[in-house]
């Protein structure tokens, strides 16, 4: 991305509703759909908000929780408020976030959002005094983070971790382009903090690049962003675009962005706080361990590259976003890391223009939705399955840490586990449908991979549970509604007495067609007479 701030034309708004256009509306509107718990309450910043958090995303409905008085914090200068359980398990508020009817059903809201990331739209460059985060802005001896409730989130935690629903923003030192990506930040004094990363994730090799030519790298964080930023800011995108670029495509309008004043970063204008700050060549401290997102503690402490904290900036009374890392549903990214990221997994199959993909899921209960890809498609060809797996595997949005990659026929909806594991039980044969890949992209985070060094490599297994293509005429049939029977049944579902509403069904009876065999018999998907092609 370069810093022209020139937008490209907004793109048509879904739905006619403009585009949230920061944390505040966001809230309303969260708000209007019954979503907000407020805390009037004095709360401890430390464990006690993330207990509250870890409970409450075990509800249905759970609704993100606005603590407004951090217990010893009532008479800040700064006045902060700590937003908690920002998405959560709530696919409402994920659909709000990406611009679409908190309604959408699970699988349509992926395939819009996959849509929504093959068009971007640069930032559009403010001035400070249009910038409601330059509001307030702290310089040298003023910056004490001792004056925020920074909390501690786990028992046996490091130390306090600042913004980990963030957006923590570095420029490449050879191509320029800025980068938003979404890391743990540990509080190392009144203006410093370690910045945790993962083998291969943008910012290291950021990092690394310049103390390779003996340079500092300036480095931003929003701890108080629109939830846009943090689904965007966790995916893997080319190396040479920024995610603000995504983000304005998701939205359907530039996202504001104003000038920092001790760094060349371009910070989220309408952001409620943002560090800027300096790391310098081989600048280390210990951090860690931290309660992380596959709900156990990571590597026991370790050097990580430290900031420098030069400026920090925010809005009247700053509400702070945080992020717990845990079990499912009570880890943060579980439910808006599904969406995203199959969105990113399909989208980048599409741009391989591999056919017939009909939905992709990361599930949300395997380790953050990091864990587990379920991918449903429409066999065409001999092979496709097997090619379909070994591309979601390593795509950009599907290579790290991802261990189990499961393909399903079209007539399998991935959101339904019970679907999936039906298919697994009746259409994948383990000694001929499973394959493993060695030595794949992992994380330190992985407690599976001992010893501990082990741990930026993993292993993948790619599961069929298609039919088996080449005897699909004669696989066994499966049992399936007619569909007028089907439509009779869901329009006298509550004149039955029967409670909601009838559940969608995707596959019906269908008449069999007789198909020709490219080897002296049949071949799904070939009439009689047709001529091979392609």
């Amino acid at each position: 991305m370069n810093d022209r701030g020139v937008s490209a034309k907004p793109a048509a708004r879904a739905h006619g509703v403009k585009p949230v256009q920061d944390l505040r509306e966001w809230l309303a509107r969260v708000e209007s759909l019954g979503e907000l718990a407020r805390v009037r309450a004095p709360v401890d910043r430390d464990e006690e908000m993330s207990a509250v958090s870890y409970l409450v995303a075990k509800q249905q409905p759970s609704p993100a929780v606005l603590f407004e008085q951090p217990r010893g914090f009532e008479k800040s200068p700064i006045g902060a408020k700590l937003l908690w359980n920002v998405l959560g398990p709530s696919i409402r508020r994920v659909a709000l976030t990406l611009e679409e009817p908190a309604d959408t059903p699970t699988v349509e809201l992926i395939r819009r959002v996959k849509d929504k990331l093959k068009r971007r739209i640069e930032p559009r460059e403010v001035a400070a005094k249009d910038a409601p985060l330059m509001q307030n802005t702290l310089r040298g001896d003023q910056i004490d983070l001792e004056k925020l409730p920074i909390p501690r989130h786990w028992p046996l935690d490091g130390g306090r971790y600042a913004g980990t629903a963030d957006a923590v923003i570095t420029r490449d030192p050879d191509s320029g382009y800025l980068n938003i990506g979404t890391y743990r930040m540990m509080v190392q004094g009144r203006n410093e903090v370690g910045l945790y990363l993962s083998p291969g994730k943008d910012a290291r090799l950021h990092i690394t690049r310049a103390w390779q030519k003996g340079e500092p790298i300036h480095v931003a964080a929003a701890w108080g962003i629109d939830p846009l930023f943090m689904l965007v800011g966790s995916q893997t995108f080319p190396k040479n675009i920024s995610e603000y670029e995504f983000a304005g495509g998701i939205k359907g309008e530039a996202i504001p962005v104003v000038r920092g004043v001790s760094t060349d970063l371009l910070l989220p204008a309408n952001a409620e706080l943002v560090i800027e700050g300096i790391i310098r060549p081989g600048s280390v401290r210990k951090e860690g361990p931290f309660g992380e997102f596959p709900g156990y503690y990571g590597r026991p402490e370790a050097g990580c590259p430290l900031v420098e904290i030069t400026a920090l900036h925010h809005r009247t009374q700053p509400i702070l976003t945080n992020a717990l890392m845990a079990d499912y549903p009570s880890c943060e990214q579980s439910g808006f890391f599904s969406v995203i990221r199959s969105a990113k997994i399909w989208d980048d199959l599409d741009k391989l223009g591999i056919p017939g993909i009909k939905g992709v899921y990361a599930h949300p209960a395997a380790a953050g939705g990091f864990g587990m890809t379920v991918i449903s498609l429409e066999q065409r060809h001999a092979g496709h399955a097997a090619q379909v797996l070994a591309l979601a595997a390593q795509v950009p949005g599907g290579a790290y840490y991802t261990k189990w990659i499961i393909a399903v026929d079209e007539d399998i909806d991935p959101t339904d586990m019970d679907q999936v594991i039906w298919a697994m039980a009746s259409r994948c044969h383990p000694i001929d449908d499973i394959d493993i890949l060695r030595n794949t992209w992992s994380t330190w985070l992985d407690p599976t991979q001992n010893p501990p060094e082990n741990r930026p490599y993993g292993s993948k297994a790619l599961i069929n549970a298609c039919k088996d293509h080449r005897h699909l005429p004669v696989f066994s049939k499966r049992t399936t509604l007619r569909k007028e029977v089907y439509e009779q049944v869901a329009a006298r579902w509550q004149e039955m007495g029967l409670q909601g509403v009838a559940p969608e069904v995707r596959a019906f009876e269908e008449e069999s067609k007789i198909t020709y065999h490219e080897v002296g018999g049949f071949e799904p998907g070939r009439q009689p007479g047709e001529e091979k092609g392609g």
